[in-house]
């Protein structure tokens, strides 16, 4: 990055960036679908609690208004 940003970077230090890049991506592997072995954190647990009370608040409204018209 710092390489990219530096607008008097060498020809040398922009190829050894390149090297460093390219070693990274070939070194990476692909996850399977239905792989279980590798967990990757999204976040999504968080939302969990919301989609719940959001639930249970509709559950309670509705309750309230089927008494209302009794």
């Amino acid at each position: 990055q710092a390489v990219l940003e530096d607008p008097e970077a060498s020809e040398a230090e922009v190829k050894a960036a390149e090297k460093a890049l390219t070693k990274v991506l070939e070194g990476l592997e692909p996850v399977k679908l239905g792989d279980t072995t590798t967990s990757i954190k999204t976040g999504d647990n968080s939302l969990v609690g919301v989609f719940t009370g959001i639930a249970m608040l509709s559950l309670a409204g509705l309750g309230i208004l089927r008494k209302k018209e009794d």
